[in-house]
């Protein structure tokens, strides 16, 4: 619900947040959008292992198969690609080849966090010489390192090749991410695996417009966590006269689209298995939304990340697939009707990714 204060902007609490922010991901009911059009919609997918995506659109949509988006990579027409936050996502070609540009600041101070590594290298020609290599035939991170080194011996390899991926729209060519096909990972230009000219970056004020439709409201920072960008304030104030705005309940300006959902508090949320990483739990600055302040960080412990379990909306526990069956931790005591509701989406789920191979599904440990 909203309420007005004598702020004036209207005050959006955590569960009105919360329910806008699942609709929009398309987490409070199953869409029968497209694998494509969902990957779009949501402006890329975490993609930093291979199964991701794939648990991402099984919790988001209808009648979706794993077999349809490794068609789509196969195709080529989507791609995995270093773009948000340095990290690898799914993006559409239309998109890999625009957001990739728009986030090259980004890029470019990740690779001053390795120039101790890069003293006497000439970026320019690096990247010359990387687009050389993997154009000429796909390469490993480990050809590309050799390769670099041999050209810059006394440089640090690590930093050569993090100097290549940043410089250069590298994308991770097939049958790598696909569903039960993957490789290791080899990679070449996005220009050259799609067979299209290098883009113009998109208009950050777009990028503002299509990350509130997938995230939103959202704050200036929320954009900035999302995007790994700085200096974003000005294009939110070019929209604002397109744009509703609101206060979270700690005063924070809060921008959205005056046409996107933002329903009833009280909407009933299903449970939903999400993968690690996903989007839907990095993309704000403020993550109350969906994570409650007493289980922040406990997704992950020491390099080991769990896959997240959302009850009501929220983060409530942790699974993951071991010895046969789809293990559940909850963090805290479910009812009966929670249980049952969890157990039939966790079947439901592995019905979707697992076919005739389903696994049982239990209630354990999967933390430590």
């Amino acid at each position: 619900m909203t309420k007005t204060t004598s702020a004036a902007a209207p005050v959006l609490g955590t569960r009105a947040l919360n329910r806008a922010t699942l609709e929009r991901q398309s987490l409070l009911r199953r869409t029968p959008l497209s694998a494509k059009a969902a990957v779009e919609h949501l402006v890329g997918l975490q993609a930093q292992e291979v199964k991701p995506p794939y648990y991402a659109l099984a919790a988001r949509l209808e009648g979706f198969g794993p077999e349809e988006l490794s068609g789509l990579l196969e195709r080529r027409e989507l791609v995995r690609i270093v773009t948000m936050r340095s990290t690898i996502h799914l993006h559409t070609a239309d998109d890999a080849l625009t957001l990739r540009p728009l986030v090259q600041p980004a890029r470019d101070r990740e690779i001053g966090y390795f120039r101790k590594g890069l003293v006497g290298v000439d970026l320019d020609r690096l990247a010359v010489l990387a687009r050389d290599l993997v154009e000429e035939e796909p390469r490993t991170m480990k050809e590309l390192r050799e390769a670099l080194s041999a050209r810059w011996p006394d440089a640090d390899p690590q930093a050569l090749a993090v100097a290549a991926r940043c410089k250069l729209p590298l994308v991770q060519i097939t049958p790598r991410g696909m569903w039960g096909r993957s490789a290791q990972v080899r990679l070449t230009t996005a220009e050259r695996w799609l067979d299209r000219p290098a883009e113009p970056a998109a208009s950050p004020d777009t990028t503002v417009l299509r990350y509130l439709a997938a995230f939103g409201p959202a704050s200036v920072k929320d954009f900035q966590t999302w995007s790994g960008l700085t200096r974003t304030r000005p294009a939110f104030e070019r929209l604002r006269p397109r744009l509703l705005t609101f206060r979270d309940e700690n005063g924070v300006e809060l921008f959205d689209l005056p046409d996107a959902p933002r329903p009833d508090p009280d909407t009933p949320a299903p449970p939903r298995f999400l993968p690690e990483f996903d989007n839907l739990l990095l993309s704000h600055a403020d993550r109350t939304r969906v994570i409650p302040p007493a289980d922040r960080g406990r997704t992950w412990q020491a390099n080991t990340f769990y896959c997240p379990l959302l009850v009501d909306g929220f983060l409530a526990g942790v699974w993951r697939i071991v010895d046969g069956a789809l293990v559940v931790e909850p963090f805290r005591e479910l009812t009966g009707r929670q249980r049952a509701q969890v157990a039939e989406e966790g079947a439901r789920m592995l019905g979707t990714l697992h076919g005739e191979a389903a696994l049982e599904v239990r209630f354990g440990t999967v933390i430590g």
